[in-house]
């Protein structure tokens, strides 16, 4: 199992670019099971859930056509023939956004078995959302052996209000309702970026979509849709990760390829702490040459601060002075990062959804454990101001949702390596 080695204390200074967004690219490969004709997709990050799910796909009968050398970040899905339109639980579990496939296969095949996912380390994600909604557009949804199992002649439109605000949701029963009959009218949707930019796709493809991007989503149905070729909106997480690490080193970093319009929370709440930074169309530049303020925060659904940002936060308030609350509102379970941050030096004391984080606090090397994709960030960012040499194990974890992330952060100055089980237990010091 790979581990990450750091040895912090090093500003980071340059420029790094952003990769296409992981949130984005999952929703857009789940759409091309709609239609019989190749989609390509570019600006696809390469990364361990992309994998999954091209694996997935693949086991349905999908051809999938990677690109190399200067397009090795595109991809051409063909579905022309879905032989087994079944998502099975080997591939489910280790990747929740797998159940987006549901919807698409019922619209397309009129019939979708598609594995319960399971638990998930940061909280709850039930996909009652999804199924109630498919009910509601007249598929026949029934659970049994772990297995949902959803059958319709064809889908029919209908008015779904979503009992709460859902990402997933929202993305999977848009993709349904490209094909059913007459009109759905989606309210209550999720706003993210993700749910536009999957939108964008489906219009390309043929679908007639209005209103993505805001709480209510009409979509008049068509009885098919054919292939197109869509860019990948850059992964603003990823963009929100690098502009706190260029702050908390005191840095100068340009993070390039990003889209500062989907940055509008984070880069408020930078200011509130006393982080420069400057914008161009697709670029934001960060400097840390200022000290930092707490600031209390909290997350929210888009364009509030996102739950994806909230660890990454919570390691710079360690270095904010003052005391900085911060509340989690979209997951139960996603403070798990502190304790790890708590053996670094941190103090942070948590008190159900809220965490105090008091400032300034100077933070040292240890080894310490990832548990989640955006905890592993946050872990690593820590090392990177730590005083020593840092071991971060499982890894796993990061490589879910970051590009080549080490490469990256060695390039504009980061003392980090990679290490695997080939080599002893104790890490040499990074060179």
């Amino acid at each position: 199992m790979d581990k990450l080695v750091i040895r912090g204390g090093e500003p980071l200074l340059g420029t790094v670019r952003v990769s296409g967004a992981k949130n984005a690219a999952l929703p857009c490969m789940a759409a091309a099971l709609l239609t019989e004709e190749p989609v390509i997709l570019e600006n696809i990050p390469q990364v361990r859930d992309i994998q999954t799910t091209r694996n997935l796909l693949a086991a349905m009968g999908a051809e999938v056509e990677l690109g190399c050398g200067r397009a090795q970040h595109r991809t051409t899905l063909h579905c022309k023939n879905l032989a087994s339109p079944e998502a099975s639980y080997d591939l489910v579990k280790t990747m929740r956004a797998s159940t987006l496939v549901l919807g698409p296969l019922v619209a397309r095949c009129g019939r979708a078995r598609v594995s319960l996912p399971g638990g998930c380390a940061i909280g709850s994600r039930p996909i009652d959302l999804h199924i109630k909604g498919l009910e509601q557009l007249g598929a026949k949804v029934t659970q049994d052996h772990g297995y949902v199992e959803a059958t319709a002649h064809r889908l029919k439109g209908a008015e779904i209000v979503f009992d709460k605000i859902t990402v997933t949701g929202t993305e999977d029963l848009l993709m349904a309702a490209t094909l059913a009959e007459g009109e759905t009218i989606l309210q209550n949707c999720a706003r993210e970026p993700e749910v536009a930019d999957l939108a964008a796709l489906l219009n390309k493809m043929g679908a007639k979509i209005e209103g993505a991007g805001t709480a209510t989503i009409r979509v008049k149905g068509v009885t098919k849709l054919k292939g197109a070729k869509h860019r990948i909106i850059p992964d603003r997480i990823e963009a929100g990760t690098f502009l706190i690490a260029g702050a908390m080193t005191g840095g100068d970093l340009n993070i390039a390829g990003c889209d500062p319009a989907h940055l509008g929370a984070i880069l408020g709440k930078l200011k509130e702490v006393g982080v420069k930074t400057k914008s161009t169309a697709d670029s934001v530049r960060v400097m840390g040459d200022n000290p930092f303020t707490a600031t209390d925060m909290s997350t929210e659904e888009y364009p509030g601060f996102p739950t994806d940002c909230q660890a990454q936060f919570m390691a710079l308030a360690t270095q904010a002075e003052g005391a900085s609350v911060i509340t989690e509102n979209i997951f139960e379970n996603r403070f798990m990062h502190a304790q790890e941050l708590i053996r670094m030096g941190a103090n942070i004391k948590i008190e159900g959804r809220r965490a105090v984080v008091r400032g300034k606090t100077p933070l040292s090397a240890a080894a310490v454990l990832a548990s989640d994709l955006r905890a592993s960030a946050s872990l690593v960012l820590a090392a990177l101001v730590a005083d020593g040499e840092t071991i971060i194990d499982r890894v796993y974890h990061i490589d879910r949702g970051y590009e080549h992330i080490e490469e990256k952060l060695r390039a504009v100055g980061a003392q980090i390596k990679r290490i695997g089980e080939m080599f002893p237990k104790k890490a040499a010091a990074v060179k």
